[in-house]
């Protein structure tokens, strides 16, 4: 037991650190609106269901958020994952393809904003479903088209870029062994090539979940949005409630590490093999 609480504080001590030198420079300031003390950020971290500022609750706004997020980067992995096999696994398509990419790919997500903004304005799913009024009214306009194609766009080209690295990674020999045995083409495709450059596309998918989850909070900031961190950040902001703004963003901080995390352990536990075999 002693161990483990010496490993536990070895291994935070520099955000205990961290922690120390915040509030003692929060005391030397003595003003909230520049650095709040630890305290009172804590405080509302610790009470995530009470209502901040009319804005509804911390929990209530992290959850409108995960479900943007979820709903772009669900995009980007349907669309991201196919193009990707294929641009690998054909010379033809990623000639087709790859200039087309190129192109924008250097472009930041939030260079898209203008132009989003101009083709989707703040329409929503509930624009799409003809709603007006009624619970679900609500929870389909909290899905602006423009938010959702920010956080779909910050996901797609890390998990392209990976996913096409996966599929021409894969070993030469493993394929045309299978090819000499007899295996179909299909056979190849699905039960060789697509489970050998997995890893690659779950690291990939790994890295578009946290690009797409930075990029929630300029895809909140846009006209329209009236609810997740994002939003709650900015509204703080304007009424200078620091504390707020920094509970916010360690609670995006703390959710795109636990969802992080979640991957790192799902390829610990399904990709054993990949590090017997070097």
């Amino acid at each position: 037991m002693f161990k483990d609480l010496r490993n536990f504080i070895f291994i935070n001590t520099s955000l205990i650190l961290f922690i120390i030198i915040w509030q003692l420079i929060a005391l030397k300031l003595d003003n909230r609106v520049i650095l709040p003390d630890f305290f009172e950020v804590w405080k509302i971290i610790t009470n995530p269901f009470e209502e901040i500022i009319g804005m509804g609750s911390l929990a209530s706004n992290i959850l409108v958020s995960f479900v943007r997020v979820f709903a772009g980067y669900f995009m980007a992995v349907v669309t991201a994952v196919p193009i990707g096999i294929f641009m690998g696994y054909s010379k033809n398509i990623n000639r087709f393809f790859n200039n087309f990419f190129n192109l924008f790919k250097p472009v930041p997500p939030l260079a898209w904003v203008p132009l989003v903004m101009a083709w989707f304005g703040v329409s929503s799913f509930a624009t799409i479903a003809g709603l007006e009024t009624g619970r679900w009214y609500v929870y389909l306009n909290n899905l602006k088209f423009s938010m959702i194609f920010i956080i779909f766009i910050g996901g797609f080209y890390p998990i392209l870029t990976s996913t096409i690295h996966g599929v021409r990674g894969v070993r030469k020999i493993l394929l045309d062994s299978a090819h000499v045995l007899g295996a179909s083409k299909k056979d190849i495709f699905l039960k060789i090539l697509i489970p050998a450059a997995a890893p690659s596309i779950v690291n990939g998918m790994r890295i578009g979940l946290g690009v797409s989850w930075m990029c929630l909070v300029s895809a909140e900031m846009l006209p329209g949005s009236l609810s997740g961190v994002g939003y709650l950040i900015t509204h703080a902001y304007s009424v200078a409630r620091t504390d707020i703004v920094i509970a916010g963003m360690i609670s995006i901080g703390a959710t795109g590490a636990l969802l992080d995390s979640i991957f790192q352990a799902f390829e610990r536990r399904k990709f054993k093999w990949q590090k017997l075999s070097k």
